[in-house]
Parts: C-alpha cells; sequence; structure tokens
C-alpha cells in the first residue's frame, strides 16, 4: 500500500509595501516606506546594491564629493534596515499580479505577498562582450558618460555605437575631453538628424565608420587603446585613446513582469506621467525600469521615494474605501 505524503506549502510572508530590487530606487523606497511605519520588506536579488556596486568612484551624489559606488550602496542598505525595513538575501523568480495581495516566489521557494508592490529592479547595460573590456570596467571602460565623463577631462576617449544614446553620449563628453571618437559599426547613424547634425558638425568629434571594437588595450591598470576591425574589409588597425564608452543600450530588468504590467517596445514598465503608478494598480515602478533617459542614482531614489509615497496613499485609500463600503479596493 502506498502513502501519498501530503506536501508541505511553501512559507509565505507578507507586508504591506514589498519591494524588488535593492539599487537606489529600493533602498530610498525601503527608507520612505520604513518611516511610515508600514514595515516594507525588500527582496535584495541577485546583485544586492545594483549597478553602483561595480561602480568606483561616485562624485554626483550630493553631499559627497566623492565616494566609493559600494560603499553608497551599503549605507543607504543600511539606513533602511535602521529605520525598520527588512532586507532579505533572495532573488524572485516568479510573481502574479492578478489579484491582491500580489505574490512574488523567491528562489528557494518563499512566497513574499504585498498589499503594494514597488518594483525597482533597473537595467543593466549593454557590453561588447569582449574579456579586455570586463577586465578595464572602472579603469577606463564605462557605460554612463554622465556618471564617469569628468574624469576624462583634456583626454582622448572613444564612444561605442550609432544610436541616440551614442550620439549624446559623445556630445556630452566633448565638454570634458580633448577629443572624442565615435566608432559605430556602419556607414550611417541611426540617430534622429537633429543628433546627427550636431555630432557631424562638432570640431571635437570625429567619427570612425565601419569599424568594431576587437579589443581594449591597456597597460593593466588603465586603457591605452583599443583595437578595431573593419567590418567591410576585416582589416585591423588600433586606436590610442584614455577611455571607452560603451553606448549601445540598456535592457531593462522587466522579464518577470511581461504580460502583467503595460510595457513600452524595449521593455521599460509604462508609468503615469509624474508618477510611478502602473497599469496595475498598487503597483509601482521606480528607477531604471521605468526610465530610459536619465539612469542617474539620484533620479532613481528621487523615483523610489514617489513609489513609497504613492503605495502608503494607495493603501490609505483602500482601507479608507473598505471601512466606507466594505468593499476591498483591487
Amino acid at each position: 500500500m502506498s502513502i501519498r505524503r501530503q506536501r508541505t506549502p511553501p512559507p509565505a510572508r507578507h507586508s504591506k509595501v514589498l519591494i524588488i530590487g535593492s539599487g537606489p530606487a529600493g533602498y530610498t523606497a525601503a527608507i520612505y516606506a520604513a518611516r511610515s511605519a508600514l514595515s516594507p520588506f525588500l527582496v535584495q536579488g541577485p546583485q544586492p546594491g545594483g549597478q553602483l556596486t561595480i561602480t568606483t568612484d561616485v562624485e554626483n551624489w550630493p553631499g559627497d564629493k566623492s565616494v566609493q559606488g559600494p560603499e553608497l550602496m551599503a549605507r543607504m542598505g543600511r539606513h533602511a534596515a535602521h529605520v525598520g525595513a527588512e532586507l532579505i538575501s533572495d532573488f524572485i523568480v516568479e510573481v502574479d499580479l492578478s489579484q491582491r495581495p500580489f505574490v512574488a516566489r523567491g528562489e528557494m521557494g518563499t512566497r513574499y505577498t504585498g498589499d503594494t508592490l514597488v518594483i525597482a529592479t533597473g537595467a543593466n547595460a549593454r557590453w561588447l562582450g569582449l574579456e579586455s573590456e570586463v577586465a578595464y570596467r572602472g579603469q577606463g571602460v564605462s557605460a554612463c558618460a554622465t556618471c564617469d565623463g569628468f574624469f576624462f577631462r583634456d583626454r582622448v576617449v572613444a564612444v561605442v555605437g550609432g544610436g541616440n544614446t551614442a550620439v549624446e553620449e559623445a556630445l556630452h563628453l566633448a565638454h570634458f575631453a580633448r577629443h572624442v571618437y565615435l566608432i559605430h559599426r556602419r556607414d550611417t547613424l541611426r540617430a534622429d538628424k537633429t543628433n546627427q547634425a550636431r555630432l557631424l558638425a562638432h570640431a571635437k568629434v570625429t567619427p570612425i565608420w565601419n569599424a568594431e571594437v576587437i579589443e581594449v588595450l591597456g597597460d593593466g591598470r588603465a586603457v591605452t587603446g583599443v583595437a578595431l576591425g573593419d567590418t567591410k574589409s576585416g582589416a585591423r588597425s588600433s586606436l590610442d585613446i584614455d577611455g571607452l564608452f560603451v553606448a549601445i543600450g540598456h535592457d531593462p530588468a522587466t522579464e518577470l513582469f511581461k504580460g502583467q504590467l503595460a510595457m513600452d517596445q524595449d521593455g521599460y514598465i509604462v508609468v503615469t506621467p509624474g508618477s510611478t503608478r502602473t497599469s496595475v494598480p498598487g503597483v509601482f515602478a521606480a528607477g531604471d525600469v521605468q526610465d530610459r533617459h536619465f539612469r542617474q542614482a539620484v533620479v532613481s531614489a528621487g523615483m523610489g521615494c514617489m513609489a513609497a509615497l504613492e503605495a502608503e496613499r494607495f493603501l490609505i485609500d483602500a482601507e479608507t474605501l473598505e471601512v466606507l463600503t466594505g468593499e476591498v479596493a483591487v
């Protein structure tokens, strides 16, 4: 006679505010939600602290002349925990936004439920996929001209890409650098005509057409140049530079939410203008997961504040509706 063993349901934990993601947006949302006595859970994800944990010097964070990225994120995490947020070391692999409370399942099976949900999963820069590129990240290779351009004042730099982001990065760098090269694998740009005209007319910017970076060159401490391959002839050449900026796009970390939230054609979560509200009431999106334009830590932190305050307002309105009518807001 066989004995059926009843499966133990996975453990469940509930919070009024569930936050997924632990960059500046997630930590700031946790701080504000905790200060509102909402006892938020913050599930940190695979890279606690987000992209800033792989950034060295940060010189544009208000109040700090210079701070290391990992140190800044550690401070934000400690602040969130100090005011009452619970930081959970787990990785969300599945979410269900079809009803409230919302459900998120962790990698080890734990079910997290939230009356509201703040999505702060960020976005990841696309890289060239070169070993030498990885070796020199933070030592001359960057994916953010706005973040790191200041460090290349009066130096020679190159930008890889052909869209609006690459052109805008090149024009931004031209404010600091002695000269900027734009390396593009085709002979025409994808950027809009206005940006193209500005770039091609700039005396400090030189496009290099039909070329791709095949290796980042350096002395073990810093970038000294790049090896280029001609995309038509296959000929190889080298270019002496002090810094390389990769501007071939970002991928928002929204795979978990596809089919459940409105997104644009590139996978960024769509929010109500001037808000962090998504297409699902009670779900809010903050930071790079919805911001395709600025991608700055201070902007993400501001959105995290907005998301927490909007989540608090949603909960107040939902409780008021239930008291007045006996109906539960959905």
